[in-house]
């Protein structure tokens, strides 16, 4: 079984991490037990140059990092940890009018090669300045996207980006396509997986019909190399890229395994909301409030939970035959700083985290299979009952809203039993 995120950032995108780079995406994804990992940004010249500079040829359409650009080793152990994949990956924007509306849609695109990134780039050069962004901004309509893909590329597989997202995805809230048919015309049967999204899950996506048939894939989006894995997803295949693409366009007949999910509250999109005036809301009180902001009088940004329900031909709850496996999880440096009262960026927290790791392995191993007798003995009760009530599904949450990341709430102040706090249980260096 190996973990895959597909979908991430190089340091080429707007507002990502100065280490978005080769070297700490690998470092990371060792850290957080990804042993498939997205390069992202392919159509970026200068990130493609860099990709061929330090990346080698490892299993078909698969690379590894060249060892002599491997960072040091800062937890003990991590060296031992399986080696990460690369494979070539990139996201796109897609602006145009359609219909009369302006449609702002993300998608997603997985390619056997640099070779093939360098051609497929050569397309698509006519259509934006791909210098600009490692995320371009491209004058192309979705299915004429997906037709040059396929052209230059017949191997390539396009997954529409974050579907319910509102601002740029094929189903949010101001795209506002009600199907992939809408946006990919005849060619949405090429179409063979949808990314769900931070502020989204299966069970979310199982009460959309349209979405029966494809493949529900789940991927971090990350900005930093730190954020690898926020989601992923579980795969029981051969390291090669053929078998990734079966895998996603077969599903579980071909290994694949569901996915391992943020708690959508946590989505900066899951609810309605106005944020300049710091207001979430469910949808049921946005509709009654005319989906206008009661403060400022301005429309409410409608959120991913609405923008389903809209959607929805099924009831809450309803799961379909041979629907693939999920867990719902959060980042270890999340779950710590929940535990402790303190921002999940804090030097005390990484501390605590750096800890865990060097006794007990991977980010991923720890939050999906470390024994909990084992959390509380490398970082002390509190953690440990965090980490419980996490696997059980018994997080509680301040969704999020308009851009605000939700927030996340494991233990009540009772909890918090003297002798119990992670920091009295590490070195203070």
């Amino acid at each position: 079984m190996l973990l895959a995120d597909l979908h991430i950032h190089s340091r080429f995108s707007r507002a990502t991490s100065r280490e978005g780079d080769p070297e700490h995406l690998e470092l990371w994804a060792r850290r957080k037990g990804i042993r498939l990992v997205g390069t992202g940004d392919f159509t970026h010249p200068a990130w493609r140059r860099e990709l061929a500079e330090k990346l080698e040829p490892a299993e078909p359409g698969l690379y590894t990092l060249n060892p002599c650009f491997r960072l040091p080793e800062q937890i003990p152990g991590e060296a031992g940890w399986p080696v990460p994949r690369f494979v070539v990956t990139g996201e796109v924007n897609c602006i145009y009018q359609k219909d009369g509306k302006t449609r702002k849609v993300h998608c997603l695109i997985l390619l056997p090669g640099l070779e093939a990134a360098e051609q497929l780039s050569r397309r698509l050069e006519a259509a934006g300045n791909l210098n600009a962004d490692g995320r371009p901004i491209l004058k192309l309509d979705c299915r004429e996207l997906l037709a040059i893909t396929l052209d230059s590329c017949p191997e390539a597989l396009l997954i529409p980006a974050h579907i319910w997202t509102p601002h740029f995805s094929v189903l949010g809230a101001f795209s506002r396509f009600d199907s992939l048919e809408q946006c990919f015309g005849d060619l949405a049967v090429q179409i063979r997986a949808v990314e769900t999204g931070l502020s989204s899950d299966p069970p979310m996506n199982w009460r959309v019909p349209a979405l029966d048939g494809l493949t529900l894939v789940s991927n971090s989006d990350a900005h930093s190399p730190a954020k690898l894995g926020r989601e992923a997803n579980l795969l029981e295949i051969e390291l090669s890229y053929p078998a990734l693409i079966r895998a996603i366009c077969q599903g579980q007949q071909a290994g694949w395994r569901g996915t391992v999910e943020f708690f959508p509250q946590e989505g900066k999109y899951h609810w309605d909301g106005c944020r300049n005036c710091g207001l979430g809301m469910p949808p049921e009180q946005a509709e009654k409030l005319g989906n206008r902001c009661p403060v400022c009088g301005k429309k409410l940004t409608l959120g991913v939970e609405h923008r389903v329900l809209q959607l929805a031909e099924r009831p809450a709850g309803f799961r379909p035959e041979n629907a693939a496996p999920f867990q719902r999880l959060a980042p270890l440096p999340e779950v710590i700083a929940a535990c402790a009262g303190l921002k999940p960026g804090s030097v005390r927290v990484d501390r605590v985290y750096r800890r865990m790791l060097e006794m007990l392995g991977p980010e991923f191993t720890i939050l999906r299979q470390t024994p909990l007798e084992q959390i509380g003995q490398a970082a002390g009760p509190w953690v440990q009952l965090g980490l419980q009530r996490l696997r059980a599904g018994q997080a509680q949450w301040t969704p999020g809203y308009d851009g605000v990341y939700g927030q996340l709430q494991l233990l009540a102040p009772e909890d918090r039993v003297p002798g119990g706090n992670p920091f009295d249980w590490i070195p203070s260096k």
